[in-house]
């Protein structure tokens, strides 16, 4: 049994939830949205993890879950919550509690543990992380120091900005309009990066085999390129070999089942790796490209492997 954890409309559940129905593979829907209908019995003890959990009136035992893929967006924003009593919020914690603890112990193939998606909540950590695994990593300063920005920019020409966190944000570079807003970084620090030119690369990792896509566009970041007029063209594209390799090592270090990782190469051949994302919308590339992502994390969840790792991100 397979277990999906988010919200069912959300597209990359719906193009996971359709692979499976395809394999003819059995799976179940944590809804998240559906806190108050979906009673959760988990038990831990010496010998596992025991429980059941009951969807649509279907008791699924835990002990037969093969893999679990989780995409859950944080609870505290549910609109079921806008007006909702202290009871009905008290109990949406306690189900995301048992769930997110679940996921952290369950046997099985989890895409992805809580405890290996820590690296994305702090780019400059991640970046580190990357740089151990053999990519470039552009040079980076991250202040709320608007003199120390400018200086950067003088000394690198030309540079991007966006968000320290997981949360994700816009890349824009660091232009004459945003170079008039930097009082404003005193509030809250910024990371600028110097910007590489290049063609982007995004490889989505599913438990060992990778899918990369070649990214043609004329925008800063491809993924809001239509938003302002921007061109986009999505290709499926082979890896050399050294490059595969490098992906599956950071994965792996990173502790990831399914990661995407975003990279650029530049004319004179180098790879750089801006981050690697815990919870891809990969959706986006497979419906450009037709890689087939969905299918193989069906069957990555159905194979299952082994017991929770006790590494952290990073070790070796």
């Amino acid at each position: 049994m397979i277990v999906l954890c988010g919200i069912a409309s959300e597209p990359p559940i719906v193009l996971i939830a359709e692979a499976l129905q395809q394999l003819g593979l059995p799976y179940t829907m944590l809804h998240q949205r559906r806190f108050l209908d979906i009673p959760l019995d988990i038990e831990v003890d010496g010998a596992g993890v025991h429980g059941r959990l009951l969807e649509n009136g279907r008791s699924v035992d835990c002990s037969g879950v093969t893999g679990v893929y989780t995409r859950l967006m944080d609870w505290r924003l549910l609109p079921e919550l806008e007006g909702a009593s202290e009871e009905t919020v008290r109990h949406c914690a306690l189900w995301h509690e048992v769930v997110g603890n679940w996921i952290e112990i369950a046997p099985g193939c989890v895409m992805n543990r809580m405890a290996a998606t820590a690296s994305n909540q702090s780019k400059p950590y991640q970046a580190q992380l990357i740089s151990d695994a053999g990519f470039r990593v552009p040079e980076t300063l991250v202040t709320n120091d608007p003199d120390l920005a400018r200086a950067f920019l003088s000394r690198h020409g030309d540079v991007v900005y966006k968000s320290i966190s997981s949360v994700r944000s816009i890349v824009r570079m660091l232009d004459d309009e945003a170079v008039d807003r930097l009082p404003l970084i005193r509030a809250c620090p910024v990371q600028f990066q110097r910007y590489v030119r290049g063609v982007n690369i995004r490889v989505h990792a599913v438990d060992g085999e990778l899918f990369a896509t070649r990214v043609e566009t004329d925008s800063v970041d491809y993924r809001y390129a239509h938003r302002y007029g921007g061109r986009t063209e999505l290709t499926p594209w082979d890896l050399p070999e050294d490059l595969a390799q490098r992906c599956s090592t950071l994965a792996e270090r990173l502790g990831l089942t399914l990661a995407g990782i975003d990279l650029a190469l530049t004319d004179e051949g180098d790879a750089y790796c801006f981050e690697v994302n815990p919870s891809p919308a990969f959706n986006f590339y497979e419906e450009h490209t037709g890689q087939p992502i969905a299918r193989s994390i069906a069957r990555a969840l159905a194979r299952g492997r082994g017991t929770p790792s006790e590494t952290s991100p990073g070790a070796r």
